[in-house]
């Protein structure tokens, strides 16, 4: 695991850049640092295997486990990180004061989503989580002359205590039920009890791990954090926020009910079902009555749990089956396409200090390139044909179908062509409205910016036409 080692080393290093108090020798370093360790978690492609040497002994010796399931994932959350990164600029121009710090935190938090990916084990999990958690809530806060930034990272801060507390308290008492927190020895635990009698205690234990971890993936009814701190939160941050932290999220959901949990299927399939209805609903018939375009974006990301929750209906008993490969796939087409999204958005709202439709009215005549790019990933986030976000669903729908869920797949279309409608309002506001007075200057957007943009569109874009280069990984 020398991508762990990697960050946590690095995330310490680039602290001590702080102190040269130069922000542009902070940038092209921590890209340097994500660039070198991408490269290297994908040179654990095909090698399974655990953590080596030290952590050989028998109190943390399969604790974490390398295969191609933790690189494919993990691969997703370090390219994730590596184009949003270019977007942070503005913070190197205006010479944020607290710039490595945050950097520093970004590669912890990215810590902890590998552990994530990664896990064998459930303290291990409960350790991933909370680095990844806690380094948003201070992120969430980052802004801390906003008001609205300080109230993201409160609410954000005292229900994500929450969550975390009811995870922990059915890691407790699955681990009672079972006498084991390795992942095979739940399952063995579960197939062959010693205690039938602690069959209620290991129901209860499950529902509340399907709630802690549904908190963190926002699904409903847990969703209740999302749109207010997505809102509040720094543009960049909830880019980060929205697409490494919900990757990880289903990655590990996905090998706790499909390795650990598949005797107790009975218990969090209906719930699951629940969930992910109610999150189709709740996150399509919330984004749509929005006129913030951030804040629509927030209830798209719930709507979008919704849709991988789709592939944990399907993925039972497969941990590298359709409903892996569909949720690998749609984690990257929808990384990618939010990624984009929130980086014009984040170019317009710094200039022209506005995040809601009205702020984008006329960007297609002042700013072609952003209008493109914004475009395409509406396009791809609604499901459009062509872009990476269609097969993401096409193979998710396709698994699910496969299970005998044709009801469930006939609802999730429907709340689909909910998303269409939203998904295409900032689109005729760029190409439709004309510019608000003040409003009708060019975007200025440097080469590196405009560079990863258009990287951003074009990989949308073969996603969605040669789907076939990653269908079949996992």
């Amino acid at each position: 695991m020398l991508p762990i080692v990697l960050l946590s080393v690095f995330g310490i290093v680039n602290l001590f850049l702080g102190f040269l108090r130069s922000n542009r020798a902070l940038l092209p370093f921590v890209l340097v640092v994500l660039a070198l360790v991408f490269g290297l978690n994908l040179l654990d492609w095909n090698h399974a295997g655990s953590l080596p040497g030290v952590f050989d002994s028998p109190y943390v010796a399969q604790m974490l486990t390398v295969n191609n399931y933790s690189v494919a994932f993990g691969g997703i959350v370090l390219l994730t990180a590596l184009v949003l990164l270019p977007f942070s600029r503005s913070y190197v121009v205006a010479g944020e004061p607290n710039l490595a710090e945050y950097y520093s935190v970004l590669l912890f938090s990215l810590v902890g989503a590998i552990m994530m990916v990664s896990y064998n084990h459930l303290i291990m999990l409960f350790v991933g989580i909370e680095i990844l958690s806690i380094s948003m809530y201070v992120l969430a806060g980052s802004d801390k002359r906003n008001v609205r930034s300080n109230e993201a990272a409160l609410k954000y801060f005292l229900q994500g205590s929450f969550a975390t507390g009811v995870l922990l308290f059915g890691i407790a008492l699955v681990y009672g039920a079972t006498g084991s927190f390795q992942l095979d020895g739940l399952a063995a635990g579960i197939a062959a009890p010693a205690n039938a009698s602690l069959q209620p205690m290991l129901y209860v234990g499950v529902l509340l791990l399907v709630i802690g971890i549904g908190f963190k993936v926002s699904a409903a009814p847990f969703h209740f954090w999302t749109p207010d701190v997505y809102e509040g939160t720094p543009t960049f941050f909830t880019a980060f926020m929205s697409t490494v932290v919900k990757t990880a999220g289903f990655a590990a959901f996905l090998k706790l009910l499909v390795v650990a949990l598949p005797g107790t299927s009975a218990v969090w399939l209906p719930t699951i079902i629940a969930m992910c209805m109610l999150t189709l609903l709740l996150g399509n018939v919330g984004a749509a009555v929005q006129t913030s375009a951030k804040r629509m974006l927030a209830y798209s990301s719930v709507s979008h749990a919704g849709y991988l929750l789709l592939g944990l209906i399907a993925g039972r008993g497969q941990l590298q089956g359709p409903a892996a490969q569909g949720i690998f796939f749609y984690s990257l087409a929808y990384s990618i396409a939010t990624v984009a999204a929130f980086g014009v958005l984040k170019l317009v709202a710094d200039q022209r200090q506005r995040e809601d439709y009205a702020g984008l009215a006329g960007l297609a005549r002042t700013n072609p390139l952003l209008a493109f790019v914004m475009t395409v990933a509406m396009l791809s986030l609604g499901g459009i044909p062509l872009t990476g976000g269609f097969f993401g669903k096409f193979f998710i729908f396709t698994a699910v179908a496969g299970q005998g869920y044709i009801w469930l797949v006939v609802f999730a279309v429907l709340m689909s062509m909910v998303g269409i409608y939203y998904y295409l309002r900032p689109v005729i506001a760029m190409y439709m409205r004309p510019a608000e007075l003040g409003n009708d200057t060019p975007i200025v957007v440097d080469g590196f910016q405009s560079a990863t943009l258009v990287l951003l569109a074009m990989l949308t874009l073969v996603l969605g036409i040669l789907p076939g280069f990653l269908s079949g990984l996992l």
